[in-house]
């Protein structure tokens, strides 16, 4: 559905984009990540034709967004950070204005309270926009991409400034939307990829240093995983125990105790899951199991683990240069 094939944009010296490449599947829900100044709206700008590409190409549905930009973006609903809504307009006057701004040719009325009923916004239709709330006008703008029915919708940072009853909303709204359309969500909220993305594409310094699924991008970490592990036994008879499990690199008591039990941080090389081993152990010791968490495995300890060690691959790849020169 979306190609995107060594992209490059270029600002003098100053590269946005360098050679990034991804494809993004029909009906699939795809989570944009980056720090600031990665090159994430660079990448949308250049799939939305709002910008031109310094070389590479882009395509939506097979169709070039530089060769045929009008066919490529009748494909695409597009929603910017800041919602591109007319406050003195009532929602309906909007809606139809967009319908008749991009030549649509649906049933009006009836596509219309489709997208409203959608997103929740009939009661509200005939409402200035300059009066409703911000999580209402952020809904008027989701409701605007929407419109035509476009195969692809672009969200960037779609719950900015909402509370968490409106973004759990919208996040519910995209989850919808990807049974219909193709998605592609930029955020700096993790958790809100983690819980609606089922990919992550990972931009750093205009490049993509990561694109793995949600559930697997733990795997482009280099280090093992770690654990930890509250048990109750004798402190040092558990920690000798669980040093002699295969595949277990290191085995750190925290100093946290709870009556009889231990915590415990368990590091496991990398590719092994040393859970079902542990609880066989503790099971044929007798030793129980309070509690067992995953450390330094959630999205956000990822995203920054692996920034940084892009950032530090860079660093040694400048330093190589300027030696050779």
């Amino acid at each position: 559905m979306i190609k995107a094939e060594n992209l490059v944009k270029r600002y003098g010296t100053n590269y946005a984009l360098n050679d990034v490449s991804f494809t993004i599947e029909e009906g699939e829900i795809v989570g944009l990540l980056g720090p600031n100044g990665a090159g994430k709206s660079t990448a949308m700008n250049i799939l939305t034709g709002y910008l031109s590409c310094t070389s590479g190409k882009a395509t939506i549905d097979g169709i070039d967004m530089l060769e045929n930009p009008l066919e490529a973006k009748k494909l695409i609903g597009f929603l910017p950070e800041q919602p591109p809504v007319y406050p003195d307009m009532t929602v309906i006057e909007y809606m139809n204005f967009i319908y008749e701004l991009k030549g649509c040719t649906l049933e009006r009325e009836r596509h219309i309270d489709e997208i409203l009923a959608s997103v929740k916004l009939l009661d509200v239709k005939n409402r200035l926009i300059k009066n409703l709330s911000k999580g209402y006008k952020q809904r008027v703008g989701i409701a605007q991409a929407l419109v035509g029915d476009p195969k692809v919708v672009i969200f960037d940072e779609p719950t900015v400034g909402l509370d968490p009853k409106q973004i759990l909303e919208v996040r519910n709204l995209i989850r919808s939307l990807g049974k219909k359309h193709t998605v592609i969500l930029s955020t700096h909220i993790l958790a809100e990829v983690q819980a609606v993305c089922e990919r992550i594409i990972i931009i750093n310094k205009g490049r993509i240093i990561a694109n793995e699924k949600t559930e697997d991008l733990t795997k482009t970490i280099e280090e093992g995983f770690r654990y930890k592990v509250k048990i109750s036994g004798p402190q040092a008879e558990v920690t000798d125990g669980l040093k002699s499990i295969r595949g277990v690199k290191t085995v750190t008591p925290t100093g946290e105790r709870d009556a009889d039990s231990y915590a415990y941080v368990i590091e496991a090389d990398r590719g092994i899951d040393a859970r079902k081993p542990i609880f066989s152990l503790c099971s044929s010791k007798n030793w129980p199991i309070l509690g067992m968490n995953p450390v330094g495995t959630d999205l956000e300890s990822i995203f920054i683990r692996l920034v940084d060690r892009a950032n530090g691959e860079t660093v040694t790849k400048d330093s190589k240069r300027r030696k050779a020169h």
